[in-house]
């Protein structure tokens, strides 16, 4: 019963990921959100994504709002998901709803299923029943935009702009040091690299991720300590990163969405503080998913890590960066995009191997790319 079932499930793969999906009437795409728009976050660039989705192809559009009470949040996935008629293809994200996706989706073998910014356990037949075989799932390459970051941040703390000193110091602060965080580090602390091997990286968790009180006084002492700019991967703590760079007339990078923007409604002066910020383009993966289950390429039953090629990440490039970054900054940012899209430059990261895997405070001249300079990208260009 047991290889029965192996069988069925591998069939199932072979056919959602290969088979072109072919239907006379609109596809009916469905997205639920375990929260509300209007977060200015990953839910409303989930929207941006079904919005496009809608203004590209024939098909017929609806968003679900489960409201903030995670109680609410199984049994709403489940009306929706049981309301059959009114859907094809169920979008949802974020870890929190892994488990419930995993748990029911089996049940509805001949729907599709697309979840962001976390994996299913596909190999584990204790929550994934039949592989989780009708789920797609895509995470985001934190690794890549960081590293582009780093390139940012090694740039305008040399910059001699207003606001910096002579040092090629940066800051770091993470909420927790679990490796996820690691792994935006490892990739900021390459990208500074690149631009300049002396660059100085300090980089301290605050153990929490709602206490903007903590990451104030970290990252006020990072000032002290002579850095310039500092990149918050720390949630509700990374609001007294900001705070901080308002008060000290220096810089941060913000994480995940633009927050710059978000902080420019209630606080222009101090978004104008936050020169950049790396991206998780929510948006742009959703459409990426629709357009390749259209033309029956999306691999259903698995994970993709979405990347700086993949539009899965990248910086912000708002007014405020426009205003703050020099036209020779802004090209060092392209290149290196550039040269990762190209594949000219492995990015480091912890989730891989044990003996390839990164390590944050590993010296410029370990790195990957550490016979490569941005001089050298920048005259290929």
């Amino acid at each position: 019963m047991n290889k029965l079932r192996f069988v069925l499930a591998a069939m199932l793969v072979f056919l959602l990921a290969f088979g072109a999906v072919a239907q006379d009437e609109p596809l009916r795409i469905v997205s639920v959100i375990n929260g509300t728009l209007g977060d200015k976050s990953f839910f409303d660039s989930a929207q941006r994504g079904m919005d496009a989705v809608a203004d590209e192809y024939d098909v017929e559009t609806d968003t679900v709002e489960l409201g903030i009470d995670p109680a609410n949040w199984e049994s709403g996935l489940l009306d929706v998901m049981s309301d059959t008629d009114s859907y094809d293809i169920l979008i949802s994200g974020t870890w929190q709803m892994v488990g419930f996706v995993a748990a029911h989706a089996h049940n509805y073998p001949d729907k599709y299923f697309m979840f962001y910014d976390a994996g299913m356990p596909y190999d584990d037949d204790t929550v994934c029943v039949d592989a989780c075989a009708n789920v797609y799932s895509m995470t985001y390459a934190q690794n890549q935009g960081s590293f582009l970051a780093g390139v940012y941040a090694a740039a305008i703390t040399t910059s001699m702009m207003e606001g910096t000193n002579d040092d090629p110091i940066i800051g770091a602060v993470g909420g927790q040091q679990i490796p996820v965080i690691d792994d935006f580090i490892v990739g900021y602390e390459q990208g500074a690299c690149l631009v300049n091997p002396d660059t100085v990286s300090i980089v301290q968790y605050a153990g929490s991720w709602n206490d903007p009180a903590r990451g104030k006084e970290i990252t006020l002492a990072m000032y002290e300590q002579g850095a310039d700019i500092v990149f918050q991967i720390a949630g509700g703590t990374g609001v007294g990163v900001f705070e901080a760079a308002h008060e000290q007339s220096r810089f941060a990078i913000g994480v995940d969405s633009d927050q710059a923007v978000i902080v420019a409604e209630t606080d222009p002066d101090q978004a104008e503080r936050i020169l950049t910020s790396m991206l998780k383009n929510v948006d742009n993966s959703i459409f990426r998913a629709v357009t390749l289950h259209l033309e029956g390429e999306l691999p259903y039953g698995s994970t993709e890590s979405l990347g700086i090629p993949e539009g899965g990440v990248g910086i912000a490039k708002n007014e405020f960066y426009d205003a703050a970054t020099s036209d020779d900054i802004k090209a060092m940012v392209e290149a290196a995009e550039a040269a990762v899209v190209a594949g000219d430059i492995e990015v480091q990261t912890v989730f891989t191997s044990e003996d390839m895997m990164a390590a944050v405070g590993t010296a410029c001249a370990d790195m990957p790319s550490a016979d490569m300079s941005m001089d050298d990208l920048m005259g290929g260009m």
